[in-house]
């Protein structure tokens, strides 16, 4: 609950007190631009109706009071007048501690490691989660959490997987197709079509840009080993960054390079770090495939030998069985991992027996507006 509103710097500013004794400042301009009347913002959509150069460069707040426990702001020199609800912005005060170190996550991000997930993995049936949406929620916020939720109860036949992706948005179609079999092939093009294990990775990163989700559904698996296992990067680049803080900077400020050749008329590159902070220093992404790690030419000569010796130890970690939650995938049951975040492996498995995975990738924006769309309608029901 708001308590006060005090406007500074000439109408530049406001300060504004809370029940908690916390105070939040916002700029004149800010508010303008972020005003939430039907002549600033679409009623239907809520996209901005006016352009920065359409609000008068010398605004400032003229007046302002509490009413109804929403702030009311005049504007001059238009002599327009906006309410806020205060629950608005508490959710939007920018006013804060800016000391966060490089590498931060945000709250809704939980790291996890073998101790803490290993028996706890979230699920849902396939069946419920397409009945009702309160089980798809839950299933979508674990995903958007932890970077990673199983899900059982699938038909096993051959793209089936497209039943997951079609609960929350869209495949994103690539040249393996809009989905790939993972199982052993003769004279592959991918590694990943053999019996032999896999180091833990993420997928394509030499794709600009790359998908951001990745599904794995299982058909039949009656072989000897092939267990998969996924490790969370944020949690490891966090230890990295614990013990090696110089190795987690030239890890994230380094860019290293990718590419893929394997296919006839195929050729792929990107340039990105293995480990991405955004401009604040957010931890965004992981890149980590050694398959298709490409020449690393953009560290300096000076740097090289320290860089790596971090990336050495940040593989040394990813194999650490203390990160690394092991499962053997069944008949009908797939694994979604946010493919910016957490690596899968496989485990190398015998010639007897058959194993047959498909694969597809998908993209976080519709798995969040899904999840933000669910969550919404729960709201307004409550409401």
């Amino acid at each position: 609950m708001l308590t006060h509103a005090l406007i500074g710097d000439e109408g530049r500013t406001i300060d504004l007190g809370w029940q908690d004794g916390s105070r939040s400042r916002f700029h004149a301009m800010w508010l303008r631009d972020n005003a939430l009347d039907d002549k600033t913002r679409s009623a239907g959509n809520g996209q901005r109706l006016i352009t920065i150069l359409d609000i008068p460069a010398n605004t400032r707040i003229g007046a302002a009071s509490i009413k109804g426990g929403a702030l009311e702001v005049s504007f001059v020199p238009e002599q327009k007048t906006v309410s806020f609800p205060a629950a608005w912005l508490s959710a939007n005060a920018y006013d804060r501690d800016a000391g966060r170190q490089p590498g931060w996550t945000g709250e809704a991000t939980v790291r996890w490691t073998k101790a803490s997930m290993q028996n706890s993995v979230p699920r849902a049936g396939y069946v419920a989660a397409s009945r009702d949406r309160a089980v798809l929620g839950q299933w979508l916020s674990a995903v958007k959490t932890y970077g990673f939720a199983m899900m059982e109860d699938l038909p096993t036949e051959s793209g089936a997987l497209c039943k997951v992706s079609d609960l929350f948005g869209y495949i994103r179609e690539t040249n393996y197709g809009r989905w790939f079999e993972v199982r052993a092939e003769v004279n592959p093009n991918n590694l990943a079509y053999t019996n032999l294990g896999l180091q833990a990775h993420t997928d394509n990163p030499y794709r600009d840009p790359v998908p951001t989700l990745q599904i794995l559904s299982c058909i039949e698996n009656t072989v000897e080993g092939g267990e998969s296992s996924v490790v969370d990067g944020f949690a490891v680049a966090a230890a990295l960054q614990a013990e090696n803080p110089e190795g987690f900077r030239l890890l994230s400020s380094c860019p290293a390079r990718f590419e893929y050749a394997g296919s006839s008329g195929v050729r792929l590159q990107a340039k990105r770090p293995m480990i991405e902070l955004g401009p604040d220093g957010e931890l965004i992404c992981i890149r980590f495939n050694n398959r298709s790690l490409a020449p690393t030419v953009d560290v300096p000569f000076s740097d090289m030998e320290a860089y790596y010796a971090a990336y050495r130890r940040f593989a040394e970690l990813i194999e650490d069985t203390s990160f690394e939650v092991t499962f053997k995938l069944e008949a009908g049951q797939a694994f979604i991992v946010d493919n910016t975040r957490v690596m899968h492996a496989r485990k190398a498995f015998s010639g007897t027996g058959k194993r047959w995975l498909q694969g597809c990738y998908a993209d976080k924006d519709g798995l969040l507006s899904t999840l933000a769309a669910i969550e919404h309608g729960f709201k307004e029901v409550a409401e």
